[in-house]
């Protein structure tokens, strides 16, 4: 008997995989239009939906009018089949968000990490709690990833070490994933906030850029070629460690067991929460917080350009030190401070950057709504989940 001739299964996951994303990236289209945008033949973008169908992947959600035939099937990703779960850890709260599979948040909670014993129950309480008002079983979560402050192994998947988490040690991540049955990623802070920075905020779309963070502490995320830049350790953007003039260096950055390093010295010393704090008190702007101090400093008009001058000169020594490093275009100010600064504060920070440094970037403020890092977390499982089921 002859054999007809079939699509490779290679070219029909490929099929898939570019049916899935554009339905992912644009919502519901008909099989005409997935056809003109991937290239497809109306036979082939047929025999797709139809695949996805079976898989329980796409529906049909509605129809669309069109000329003199009837109406066309309008399919869309189906909300349900994987959700994900992202969550922020700090020293006081923790934050957690269940999304299904287009993204969309369907449920977030608090909790107090301080009603644990232990990192891992807490996390453990803060995922249940979303799922239940989410209404999700636990087991359709398809990515789960972690926002913690500190330097994540990139080949351990554990945080080395962090201030402001002193239970957080070698041997959670192993220990998360057992509880949870499920593989867990734990990321930089920083860094999730720069993820959510280009899907949606002041770098959106943008391969090269860098986020300095400034709230309690100060960090930095390096964004190069679409991908983060994490360095071989994981340290990449511990700029709070910079030297900088007029400072003490770091007293000792050697971490020993049952100890973590000074914060003293360098550029943390000049422009974290406390430090600006401390400033706008010289200048007579005492507020609740860092953040608000300089806000009240920017509604002042005049009387505050003294202050955010001085905030301005203290960023610009560490946005310089990136720059003719890396040239990045992009310099996003993110954090309490950041945040609060606006562009009274970024238009400050570029033309002190331009008075000690050849390389003049764009400096900007963060513009992503809500919680950056919440979202850059939910929108790193996003990807885990849609890799897996595009190569399934």
């Amino acid at each position: 008997m002859e054999r007809r001739p079939g699509v490779p299964r290679l070219l029909r996951e490929i099929n898939d995989r570019a049916a899935l994303e554009l339905l992912l990236a644009t919502g519901p289209m008909t099989r005409g239009q997935i056809g003109d945008l991937t290239g497809l033949s109306k036979v082939t973008a047929s025999q797709t939906l139809a695949r996805l169908e079976e898989r329980g992947l796409v529906e049909v959600v509605g129809t669309q009018a069109g000329g003199r035939g009837p109406n066309a099937a309008l399919y869309s990703v189906i909300a349900s089949s994987a959700y994900v779960a992202g969550l922020e850890v700090g020293p006081d709260l923790i934050s957690s968000a269940i999304a299904d599979i287009n993204g969309h948040t369907i449920a977030d909670v608090t909790v107090d990490p301080h009603a644990h014993d232990d990192p891992v129950s807490a996390v453990h309480d803060a995922i249940v709690k979303a799922c239940r008002g989410a209404k999700v079983g636990l087991g359709k979560l398809r990515g789960i990833v972690i926002g913690t402050p500190g330097v994540v192994d990139p080949r351990s998947g554990d945080v080395r070490f962090s201030f402001d988490l002193p239970g957080w040690h070698e041997g959670i991540h192993e220990a998360l994933a057992g509880d949870l049955r499920r593989e867990v990623t734990i990321e930089n802070d920083v860094n999730l906030a720069a993820i959510a920075e280009r899907a949606d905020g002041a770098a959106e779309g943008l391969d090269d850029f860098v986020l300095l963070w400034s709230s309690r502490g100060l960090g930095m995320a390096v964004m190069l070629g679409g991908k983060l830049h994490r360095g071989r350790s994981g340290s990449a953007g511990e700029i709070g460690y910079l030297p900088v003039p007029g400072v003490p260096l770091p007293e000792d950055i050697r971490t020993l067991p049952g100890r973590l390093p000074s914060l003293a010295g360098g550029l943390q010393s000049l422009v974290s929460a406390e430090a600006v704090s401390e400033l706008a008190r010289e200048y007579g702007f005492a507020a609740g917080s860092a953040g608000e101090c300089v806000q009240v400093a920017v509604a002042a008009g005049a009387e505050g350009e003294p202050l955010l001058d001085e905030v301005a000169h203290r960023l610009a020594l560490g946005v310089a030190a990136v720059c003719v490093i890396l040239d990045p275009g992009l310099v996003v100010l993110g954090g309490e401070v950041g945040h609060a600064g606006g562009r009274a504060l970024t238009s400050r920070v570029e033309e002190a950057v331009a008075k000690i440094c050849p390389v003049r970037p764009h400096v900007a403020t963060s513009t992503v709504e809500g919680n950056p890092v919440l979202r850059g977390a939910v929108l790193a499982a996003l990807q885990q989940a849609r890799e897996e089921i595009f190569s399934s």
